[in-house]
């Protein structure tokens, strides 16, 4: 990395986010929805989420450890974008439930380290500006934010099957620049079984299970809010606002991530992230006249923006510089995946006989148990302390 100017790999990182989040802005508020448009049961429609997330607990491991372990972290990014994309092109040629979970399992073993990798990536290069993070990461955001305004109309003009045509051209994006990823070699130290061992830890642990529950809770609301809203009534422009409106909300956190941790420790913002997602979700529960809807999503921004960064940043810190990749791999795994997984097969199976209004409920009551765990661990670590 000595001879790359930082701010041309901040470049190219920002770009990597923006390019990501501009196809989950396609995929997360419209894949479902799609699914249900191919009338798909609520239960197919949670296999699907489900299985994509299996590969995002399973894999980010495995390519995880061998980046750690060999040194290769960039060859595996730039390999997995490429497949990863050119597997999503099978898509197009089905509409089979049977065909399209085929497809998804091998596209997720491929997509999920990327965003693991990216945070990585990120981290090494700030340096001793970890802190500013979320203004790279914005970059994300705002791709997500121009993406869903734009889409929502695109979709009520033509058909909600572009989709698929969208999402393969921005990952065929994404990786081309892949290839503009700098290689930055981390010196070693320690071996890597030694540091990644710290994983292991009781407070680790604890906090892994803690946001395992967040993303748990986020299940109904990633799975079904698109689909909530349009039983509601609402059209697809409508939908796509208020994912905008819960980003716009999220990318300002970003941008002043900075000075939020300048303030409040991240103990503090961890806890109160569950907190506001109790009365999110809660709120949804209640929740039908759109600018109720549309207030609840501003909350986004502490619920998602928050929570991810101080988790990034939690995670960054009791990690070595020789496991970093794995640290943030199983973060992303055990909450973005097994969390998301859980979280979807829940919701897909009870939303033909609950429907979207209780999922909320519950949803609300798996944040509460999260947020009380990891508040009594924090007092139990201020206590071993003294």
């Amino acid at each position: 990395m000595d001879n790359y100017p930082k701010n041309s790999f901040k470049l190219v990182i920002g770009s990597q986010y923006f390019l990501y989040f501009a196809v989950m802005g396609v995929f997360l508020p419209y894949f479902n929805l799609y699914c249900y448009h191919l009338k798909f049961s609520g239960f197919q429609i949670g296999v699907l989420s489900a299985i994509r997330s299996i590969a995002l607990v399973l894999f980010p491991l495995v390519w995880g450890g061998l980046a750690d372990r060999f040194h290769i972290r960039r060859p595996i990014y730039i390999l997995c974008s490429f497949i990863s994309t050119g597997i999503w092109a099978f898509y197009l040629y089905t509409t089979d439930f049977w065909t399209m979970l085929f497809i998804t399992v091998f596209y997720g073993i491929f997509y999920s380290p990327i965003i693991s990798f990216l945070e990585a990536f990120t981290m090494d290069v700030l340096g001793t500006e970890k802190k500013s993070y979320g203004r790279i990461r914005g970059w994300g955001t705002i791709a997500f934010i121009m993406t869903v305004l734009l889409l929502g109309k695109v979709i009520d003009i033509y058909s909600i099957e572009i989709i698929i045509i969208l999402i393969f051209f921005g990952s065929l994006a994404q990786a081309l620049i892949s290839i503009k990823i700098p290689d930055i070699q981390i010196k070693k130290q320690t071996s890597f079984s030694s540091n990644a061992k710290v994983l292991l830890k009781r407070r680790v642990i604890v906090f892994l299970f803690c946001a395992f529950l967040m993303l748990v809770s986020h299940g109904a609301y990633y799975g079904f809010y698109s689909i909530h809203l349009e039983n509601l009534g609402y059209g697809k422009t409508f939908i796509g606002i208020s994912w905008a409106l819960a980003s716009i909300a999220e990318i300002i956190v970003m941008i002043k991530s900075d000075v939020i941790f300048k303030h409040f420790s991240i103990d503090n913002i961890l806890f109160f992230s569950f907190m506001v997602a109790v009365l999110r979700w809660l709120g949804l529960f209640f929740a039908t006249s759109p600018a109720f809807i549309l207030s609840l999503q501003i909350l986004h921004a502490v619920t998602y923006g928050t929570f991810h960064v101080s988790s990034i940043l939690y995670i960054d810190s009791i990690t070595p510089n020789e496991a970093k990749t794995l640290g943030q791999a199983v973060n992303n795994a055990v909450t973005y995946g097994l969390g998301l997984m859980v979280g979807f097969f829940i919701n897909g199976y009870l939303f033909e006989t609950l429907g979207t209004f209780t999922l909320f409920m519950i949803s609300s009551f798996i944040a509460l148990g999260g947020g009380l765990l990891l508040k009594c661990s924090q007092m139990m670590d201020r206590r071993a302390t003294r």
